[in-house]
């Protein structure tokens, strides 16, 4: 039961801090309401789980460590409320480092194996992630660039517009295939949910977390770290799309903050410096270094705390 709470948890933290990620942009633009966003997002991350999350599952499920009840249990709860925290202050963190890092902290503190190729894996993706949608977007937005020379700027932004949608619902889906994949991987893993049931139950959790606290974070993503057009969105917001769609099939579970985060960071440099508030980047980034550290130490503690 304790296992089961643990899934509906963290499913809806990930729904409170990652809407941002799928439409945060789309909504800062006004090309969506945060209402219909939510909704949206609730069928592309059903798909998305049920369909495309089978390699991330294996990857986190089966070759991080070897699962258990506590395993199951511990990193989710602990990751869970870390995120809610984390909306409170208005800051998008990822929850694939709150929910990898505890499962090796868990795992240490019983005294499993942990597989350290995998684990060194994953951690090359976080960092290479955001510095493909860094340059992804930044190559997006010369293309329109040029665009822009040869088509009128209304019909254009009319496409962009359209184009905003199209690859906020790419990551959208992703967020099921790769974000909640993650999340829920030990359980599937396990035998607690199959992963029907585990796509279902994740994605109408994840869509009351959306519904109740999302908004806070989507005011970071789509308007806290640089201003954004329809223009400028969509580079950004196609840039991180791609990368995570490319690493969600080869099987890496990467961060969709760490990409839309690196994919806004690299439209406001090329279009300027002044344009992009440094101090309130680089209090993202020393969260995304904070929470895999804080994780690891608490599911630790409390797994240790759990065996005496």
């Amino acid at each position: 039961m304790l296992e089961l709470i643990a899934c509906i948890a963290i499913a809806f933290a990930i729904g409170s801090n990652d809407t941002s990620n799928s439409y945060g942009i789309c909504i800062g633009c006004g090309v969506l309401s945060l209402r219909r966003a939510i909704y949206l997002l609730f069928i592309l991350v059903l798909i998305g789980l049920v369909i495309g999350g089978r390699n991330v599952m294996e990857t986190v499920g089966g070759n991080i460590a070897e699962v258990d009840e506590r395993i199951v249990t511990i990193p989710l709860l602990l990751a869970s409320i870390a995120i809610v925290l984390a909306n409170v202050l208005k800051m998008p963190v990822s929850s694939h480092q709150a929910v990898v890092a505890g499962i090796i902290g868990s795992a240490l503190a019983l005294g499993k194996s942990v597989n350290t190729s995998t684990v060194i894996e994953i951690v090359l993706s976080w960092i290479i992630s955001p510095f493909g949608a860094f340059v992804f977007a930044v190559i997006v937005y010369k293309l329109l660039e040029v665009l822009s020379s040869k088509i009128p700027m209304f019909k254009l932004e009319n496409i962009i517009k359209k184009l905003l949608f199209i690859s906020g619902s790419i990551i959208a889906f992703n967020t099921g295939a790769n974000e909640l994949a993650t999340a829920l991987a030990p359980a599937v893993h396990y035998g607690i949910l199959n992963r029907i049931q585990a796509g279902i139950l994740g994605a109408f959790t994840l869509f009351l977390g959306a519904r109740i606290v999302s908004h806070r974070v989507i005011e970071t993503i789509g308007k806290g770290i640089t201003a954004l057009d329809p223009f400028s969105g969509f580079s950004a917001q196609f840039g991180a799309g791609i990368t995570v769609l490319l690493f969600t099939i080869l099987g890496m579970p990467v961060s969709t903050t760490y990409c839309i985060v690196g994919a806004v960071s690299g439209v406001g440099l090329y279009k300027g410096l002044r344009s992009v508030r440094i101090g309130f980047l680089k209090r993202i980034v020393a969260s995304w270094i904070i929470t895999p550290l804080i994780a690891l130490i608490l599911s630790y503690v409390v797994t240790v705390i759990t065996l005496l």
